[in-house]
């Protein structure tokens, strides 16, 4: 009898899974909505009439870190293969990070913003970036698992934020495939002595900056998808050898291009946009340094997640930053920055002072670093859909692990399409500015998961401190949107003096008068509060620097994703929690079932 019940809860179990993590034909309605409220007209209005409850149930509702690590990661029926390590990591963040952003957003942001002063452009959105690092690897470390920020927002927050956020990284990395996308077309027409355009289709009948089709922008990410899906350490093993040669080329392009440098362009003017154009250049030169949180999406592929992701995550963002900055001060040593091309101001920089064979050069390197950079995309934004179709907000079809190869064919074969159809059509100076904002706001979701996941747990921190804790948090956000706004709006300083001192108090508050809840058990950040906190408040600087049109765009996308959210991903999300809280309950009985069958086999007749 006791063997009989194991049977029966085995059977339950891996019934479950199999209907959460089929990876049927596209064509079968139950792989995309298996949940009950989509299996009748009836059931589907009886949901929409049940929208306030549900809302409310998911939006109090938390998962933990236990569920995002085993029972979610069942659902996709086969796991995913563990075969990275430290090493595999680090050239991953490089190959993630290092592509469109240096080799083209370079030349347009001295030019058009900050001047010489790009460098210091770089280091801030850097040293932004460098704080965003540091609360990833806490989270990746404590929740290892393929959702990365969704999965710690979802911990932290709840669905329904996660939700919002999740969107977002989803368009953030479609945004940010396309436009590698588009670069490794740049760079390749330049390289065979063609106009990027050359290659590219004018349909004058469709919008500016929409109508010049990059056939080569769809090509290319397909290859780079297939051999995304076949094997991840082969993956790794191509991006760590692609990813060395690059750093040969970038040694090469540097050395190479300081034999032509005038000091008299870097010094002249060298802020000729002021502090404005420099912060707003760092805004956008933030889309340089993303990529990094697809290596928090491989944390369910890592060996060692508590020592290998720390060095792997942090290790890749510091050799990063130096890189930028030191080809940045090459570019503009090279050329002054009025006259640097806005599209491939390497090459052409070479050109310009007769070193035409080092366009060549640079174009094999900017080719290989939009190659890594798509392959790291491809990956991580898979593995992002991987997670968040576990959790039913997109079809569960998604969650799929290859048995054989141990990937996620289906999420890599659906955002590589995705990355296609955007990368065809949309200018790079567009897509940019959508990428940073949206990134933005995510890291500083996870910054503020930080600080929650620190400082509160549910039945061990007091009212007190919880209501302490609140107030804190809600005045450093609100002083540091007040910055942003202030900064946005005016050219004075005084206005500083408040929002800054808030913030400052309200950090210095949750440090003294606030006791931590919570511990890391791995790897923890370090200068808790001050860190998370400082974090919040540049990513909130950083936000104010952008274009109207981009917040709009922005706006416009978000209110897609409710709309979405409150007609599907609502209900499919709670038929998944109910029926998993069912599967629970009936393991229970079975569980108690199987334990008086014991104690009436040992009592004798």
């Amino acid at each position: 009898m006791m063997e009989s019940g194991n049977d029966n809860q085995r059977s339950l179990t891996t019934t479950t899974v199999v209907k959460r993590g089929r990876s049927g034909c596209f064509c079968r309605k139950e792989d995309f909505f298996p949940e009950e409220s989509f299996q009748s007209l009836n059931n589907y209005r009886k949901a929409l009439g049940e929208t306030k409850m549900r809302f409310i149930d998911r939006f109090t509702t938390r998962s933990n870190a236990e569920q995002e690590v085993n029972e979610m990661t069942d659902i996709s029926q086969h796991q995913m293969k563990k075969t990275l390590n430290w090493w595999d990591l680090i050239w991953f963040g490089f190959g993630a990070v290092f592509g469109a952003g240096i080799f083209v957003l370079t030349g347009l942001e001295a030019n058009r913003d900050a001047g010489p002063a790009i460098i210091i452009s770089f280091l801030v959105s850097g040293v932004s970036a460098m704080l965003c690092v540091f609360c990833y690897t806490e989270f990746a470390c404590e929740i290892p698992v393929a959702g990365g920020s969704f999965a710690y927002i979802r911990v932290e927050l709840g669905d329904f934020l996660a939700f919002i956020a999740a969107g977002n990284i989803l368009f953030e990395y479609i945004v940010g495939g396309a436009s590698v996308a588009r670069t490794w077309t740049s760079y390749f027409a330049t390289f065979l002595n063609y106009h990027p355009d050359d290659f590219r289709i004018h349909v004058p009948a469709l919008a500016e900056n929409f109508n010049r089709l990059d056939p080569l922008a769809v090509a290319i990410p397909i290859l780079i998808g297939i051999f995304a899906a076949r094997s991840t350490k082969g993956s790794s093993r191509f991006n760590s050898v692609a990813a060395i040669v690059n750093v040969g080329v970038i040694v090469l392009i540097i050395a190479a291009g300081l034999r032509h440098a005038n000091t008299d362009n870097f010094t002249t003017n060298f802020a000729p946009y002021g502090p404005r154009g420099v912060f707003t250049a760092s805004a956008v030169l933030f889309f340089s340094y993303i990529g990094f949180d697809a290596v928090a999406t491989m944390a369910e592929e890592t060996k060692n997640p508590g020592k290998d992701i720390p060095i792997g995550l942090l290790g890749s963002m510091s050799f990063i930053i130096c890189v930028y900055c030191a080809l940045s001060v090459t570019l503009c040593l090279m050329q002054s920055y009025t006259v640097i091309d806005i599209s491939a101001p390497f090459s052409l920089a070479f050109q310009a002072v007769g070193m035409n064979w080092a366009k060549y050069l640079v174009a094999i390197g900017a080719v290989i670093g939009m190659s890594t950079n798509l392959l790291a995309n491809i990956i991580g934004q898979a593995r992002y859909f991987t997670h968040i179709g576990r959790t039913h907000m997109a079809p569960p079809w998604l969650a799929a692990i290859n048995e054989k190869t141990g990937t996620p064919v289906n999420a890599t074969i659906v955002m590589t399409l995705a990355n296609c159809i955007v990368g065809l059509f949309t200018d790079l100076s567009i897509l940019s500015n959508l990428l940073s904002i949206a990134t933005l706001f995510i890291f500083t979701l996870v910054a503020v998961s930080l600080l929650i996941r620190r400082y509160y747990l549910a039945g061990e921190t007091s009212n007190a401190d919880r209501n302490k804790f609140i107030g804190f948090l809600v005045m450093i956000v609100l002083s540091s949107i007040a910055t942003s706004i202030y900064w946005a709006v005016s050219n004075g300083w005084v206005g500083y003096i408040p929002t800054v001192s808030i913030w400052f108090l309200s950090t210095l508050g949750l440090k003294l008068m606030v006791k931590q809840a919570r511990q890391p058990k791995l790897w923890g950040v370090p200068l808790v509060p001050w860190l998370p906190s400082a974090t919040i408040a540049m990513n909130m600087f950083l936000l104010g620097s952008l274009d109207a049109a981009s917040f709009i765009r922005f706006g416009i996308w978000t209110a897609i994703l409710l709309v979405y959210y409150f007609l599907v991903g609502l209900h499919a999300s709670y038929d998944s929690a109910k029926e998993v809280s069912r599967g629970k309950e009936e393991d229970a009985k079975l569980e108690n079932l199987e334990a008086g069958q014991s104690v009436t086999a040992v009592i004798p007749a």
